[in-house]
């Protein structure tokens, strides 16, 4: 088959969608693979290193029109949206239901788009863990920097000091995200909050974090309660393949403590806070009501060779699945694959996009 990997365009994003030991291992399967000039840069990826491995370097064009299986990091934007075709396997994050232009370009393109993001199997969510489980410390990494002064912040230290208390994180939202962003903020020796809807993941939680964090069921009176004490309020609400719950509406706002922060690591699937709208590192931050919001929309991108390296990990066992069988063997084959199905042939397939959008064309399965 023949794969190519092509440059990653939305604003500062530096990851690639495969390592040159990622091409190695598809070379030495017998498939070609054309990788874009420089895709792999800003990773710390040479094209070098990529020839060694065996890969075919290509200008932009000639790599997607050269594709059968196209494996990116981030969904197409629109100047891309050109190259997509109906014999075209696209395999990407892509966060359809926060994104109806590129979901009606697929549409029309007939491409057959899988989603690193619904690809679900017996353990979970495995592609979309790895940059969970990075975005969630990179926020409070956030947290901590934008709580200081010359950041916009309040002048706090988020771990306190000998004599002074640390600040309030609430993290809602106990998956993956959320239990990293509350990890790295009690190392940083905050106080943290981590609320929840089910009942087994909090039983779950408890026992990771042995009482340093308080973990309790989310309703709407604990919600409130916890939002009128917190410095900092971390989004991490998840429902595969569906926009992001609002878990936090525009006039909750004025419960919170006039510099409190609000970090929506959501809003790649439309945000968790009803007041978000995507931002970059360029401009991180913006307020609405008095209240900052940090909504950045591909967290992982600041880290890109961690991130490159942790999301080929999880992804190269599927792409040599969909190269070694075609993706329609593939799709019938792995019922893993099969969930990341989110549009084939001109139709919506995925449940979660077709609840968004009810009145595109669709075929749930």
């Amino acid at each position: 088959m023949r794969i190519s990997v092509v440059k990653e365009i939305k604003p500062q994003e530096a990851r690639v969608g495969l390592t040159p030991a990622g091409v190695h291992e598809l070379v030495a399967h017998g498939h070609t693979v054309f990788v874009e000039a420089g895709a792999g840069d800003g990773a710390g990826f040479t094209d070098d290193r990529y020839v060694d491995a065996g890969a075919e370097l290509a200008d932009q064009a000639t790599a997607w029109a050269r594709a059968e299986l196209l494996v990116k990091v981030k969904e197409p934007i629109e100047s891309e949206y050109g190259f997509l075709r109906d014999d075209l396997t696209l395999f990407t994050y892509l966060h359809l239901a926060a994104d109806r232009p590129l979901t009606e370009a697929l549409l029309a393109a007939g491409t057959l788009a899988i989603a690193y993001e619904t690809v679900q199997d017996q353990t979970g969510l495995p592609l979309l863990t790895p940059m969970s489980e990075i975005a969630g410390r990179l926020a409070a990494h956030a947290a901590a920097a934008h709580l200081m002064r010359p950041a916009g912040g309040q002048g706090v230290l988020i771990g306190g000091a000998p004599g002074v208390a640390p600040s309030r994180v609430l993290v809602i939202g106990g998956g993956a995200v959320g239990t990293q962003a509350a990890l790295l903020a009690l190392g940083m020796q905050a106080e943290v909050t981590i609320l929840d809807t089910s009942a087994q993941r909090i039983r779950q939680l408890d026992g990771i974090f042995e009482g340093r964090a308080r973990v309790l069921v989310s309703d709407a009176l604990t919600l409130e309660s916890e939002m009128r004490q917190a410095d900092v309020i971390v989004g991490a609400v998840l429902v595969p393949g569906r926009a992001a719950p609002k878990v936090v509406r525009r006039a909750q706002l004025g419960l919170l403590k006039p510099d409190a922060l609000l970090i929506d690591v959501a809003i790649d699937q439309g945000g968790a806070f009803e007041t978000s709208h995507p931002t970059t590192y360029e401009e991180p931050t913006f307020e609405v009501d008095g209240i900052r919001h940090y909504c950045v929309a591909n967290m992982p991108g600041a880290v890109p060779q961690t991130s490159t390296r942790a999301l080929t990990n999880a992804t190269l066992p599927y792409v040599l699945r969909l190269a070694d069988l075609g993706p329609e063997a593939a799709i019938d084959a792995d019922g893993a694959i099969a969930q990341g199905v989110n549009v084939r042939d001109g139709r919506i397939v995925h449940a979660g996009v077709a609840a968004a959008f009810d009145d595109l064309a669709s075929t749930p399965v």
